[in-house]
């Protein structure tokens, strides 16, 4: 708005946003302007809007009391052989002391989101402050510096510089004593998940490279943590033939069923005459049917049963109906179309409200900047979905969360299945080098974690004040953090965590190469939550919480051995309603599921077709 006094032009801001909460039709035209002519000003003001006076009071009064203490804003000194002189500044959530900080050797990186061109840390202060009160660790959430000021490769090699300073200085510039080198793991959302994942791979080529020159390695995190991340800048159409292998495997079709569903019914959208196959299509055998033309039936194939001719009493009883079951077979069940193509889910969702192709097409833009040409079928920095399988083999455990309906879930589901086939190679080739037990068995769970969430978009933690289902998701992030450092102190406070929020109350010097400088298909639910069971109101902790407040909770909570029994039993609730919110998450129905829903949005417009299937005239 063209309005150059800020408290009327804030004011304006809040009119609009009422009105065009009552006027959607107006507020879609709106929308669809906007991100026609999208420019970096446009993202900005957009996304910064929760860190206004306004909303960021409203968003303070909702969200639960976590810590006692606020965030810190901290400056992180370069390495000396870096390129750039330049402090990294950043945001430590840590609910203690600083002097308490010298008694931790454990660390949270977090490299926030904003399509590289927007938001900082306090953007995010949901899920920070929820890691940083239930794991009671350091978070230290990196404010890089964000294109198009600074282009690729600057933020990568920003976050990169601060990876080594924590190892170089074994943590003294954050406040740990300084005596051990910290373990960390590193998280990303959206945009930071891609720098996050590649500043790993940064890590790992540089230590081949050491190896070879008897220098000192930089150890890789403990563990990746990666939400939503946007992996391939490569936007294409069509999803390759070894990516679709990767979604379509065995070991992962049953959580994957409903984004394979969803990429069949691309084809069966476009043509409604032609009828869907049953998910027991094609696997069934009858014996009294011959083998198809061209086939081959060994006599060691144990899986089929031995062909034999039908008796005479068959015959007689099947011929005399024999054409007209023909024919009735014929106009009830047409021969089934079959394709090989698989839409990306970038384009399969291009209606998405929260991240359309427009604002990606924009964000890698300016990302890459106006002077850069990088090789987006190579450039592994840019992309991580490209990379070698030796650095992905080397990879520490990742966990991937992402929505069902995210236009980014085919980078989630084809990263997360590159890094299990590179995994399960390297496994065996271990094994077959005799430097494994012949015994031991492949747990793709050691290395690979993957949650899709059913009928949710991009960006949902960062509505967690608003949509308090957000809280279980962040939970479930401290309980992955806390699982891979194996310090068992997440797991007392999750699900007090989940009641209190769902209530709403409440080492060394070395040389790396560094690179130069130079919503969802279905309109009406753009956003649409999961439904999950309401955690059951705890007794012990949630009255008490409820009535004397946040201080008396965290002092209950932190007792000796008078709560050990209560901890127990809400641990053991904790777990109950855990399960039930598992099942929730990864049920989903069948293997086709997200392949054939994939377009229901898009071809369902183009063919008549309303959202419930009715064909308008």
């Amino acid at each position: 708005m063209k309005i150059r006094t800020k408290w009327l032009r804030d004011l304006a801001s809040i009119v609009f946003t009422l009105y065009y909460l009552i006027a959607a039709e107006q507020a879609d035209e709106k929308v669809r302007k906007v991100r026609g002519l999208l420019t970096v000003d446009h993202l900005r003001v957009s996304w910064h809007k929760s860190t206004t006076p306004y909303l960021s009071f409203v968003t303070r009064v909702m969200r639960p009391k976590l810590t006692r203490y606020p965030p810190r804003a901290i400056r992180i000194p370069r390495p000396a052989n870096s390129s750039y002189k330049d402090p990294t500044n950043a945001w430590l959530y840590f609910d203690g002391p600083l002097s308490a900080l010298k008694a931790h050797t454990k660390v949270v990186l977090d490299i926030p989101g904003g399509g590289f061109v927007a938001m900082n840390p306090r953007h995010h202060d949901d899920k920070l402050l929820g890691w940083a009160a239930r794991l009671e660790l350091p978070v230290l959430s990196l404010d890089y510096r964000k294109a198009p000021e600074y282009p690729y490769p600057f933020a990568l090699n920003e976050c990169y510089d601060v990876y080594q300073t924590l190892m170089e200085s074994q943590g003294r510039c954050i406040g740990l004593s300084g005596a051990a080198v910290p373990s960390i793991i590193v998280t990303g959302d959206s945009a930071g998940g891609n720098i996050a994942t590649g500043m790993i791979l940064m890590i790992l080529e540089s230590n081949q490279h050491q190896r070879h020159t008897s220098q000192e390695i930089l150890p890789p995190p403990e563990g990746l943590i990666l939400i939503y991340p946007g992996l391939d800048m490569n936007i294409g159409n069509w999803m390759s033939d070894e990516q679709m292998a990767l979604i379509q495997d065995r070991r992962t079709r049953k959580r994957n069923k409903n984004i394979l569903r969803r990429k069949s019914e691309d084809y069966y959208n476009l043509t409604p005459d032609t009828p869907h196959p049953s998910d027991d299509e094609g696997k069934t055998f009858s014996p009294i049917l011959a083998p198809k033309a061209g086939s081959v039936v060994t006599a060691d194939d144990k899986s089929l049963p031995p062909l034999k001719p039908p008796t005479d009493a068959e015959l007689d009883l099947v011929a005399p109906n024999f054409a007209d079951q023909s024919t009735a077979l014929a106009s009830s069940k047409p021969r089934l179309l079959k394709t090989r193509l698989a839409m990306s889910s970038m384009i399969s969702y291009f209606n998405d409200r929260v991240l359309t192709p427009e604002m990606m097409r924009a964000m890698i833009i300016l990302y890459v900047g106006p002077h850069a040409r990088p090789d987006f079928s190579t450039d592994y920095f840019l992309s991580p979905l490209l990379a070698p399988e030796s650095l992905l083999s080397n990879f520490p455990k990742t966990c991937f969360l992402t929505g069902e309906r995210d236009p980014l879930v085919d980078d989630t589901v084809i990263f997360a299945g590159r890094l299990r086939q590179a995994k399960h190679n390297h496994f065996i080739q271990r094994r077959e080098l005799g430097l494994l037990n012949p015994k031991d068995t492949f747990d793709e769970k050691d290395h690979v974690e993957v949650t899709l969430i059913p009928g949710i978009s991009h960006g949902f933690l960062q509505f967690a004040s608003v949509f308090p289902e957000g809280w279980n998701h962040i939970f479930r992030c401290a309980r992955w953090i806390d699982e891979i450092f194996g310090t068992g102190k997440g797991r007392a406070h999750t699900s007090e965590a989940m009641n209190e929020a769902m209530s709403g109350e409440k080492y060394h010097s070395r040389h790396h190469s560094r690179m130069p400088t130079e919503s969802s298909g279905d309109e009406d639910h753009p956003l649409e939550m999961s439904a999950m069971p309401t955690v059951q109101t705890l007794d012990d902790g949630r009255d008490d919480y409820a009535t004397k407040g946040p201080n008396y909770f965290t002092h209950k909570r932190r007792q000796g051995p008078s709560r050990v029994k209560g901890r127990r039993e809400l641990r053991r609730k904790g777990m109950e309603c855990g399960n039930q919110r598992e099942k929730s998450l990864v049920s989903l129905a069948s293997e086709e599921d997200l392949l054939g829903r994939r377009m229901k949005g898009l071809a369902g417009g183009l063919m008549g077709m309303s959202n419930d299937g009715a064909v308008t005239p």
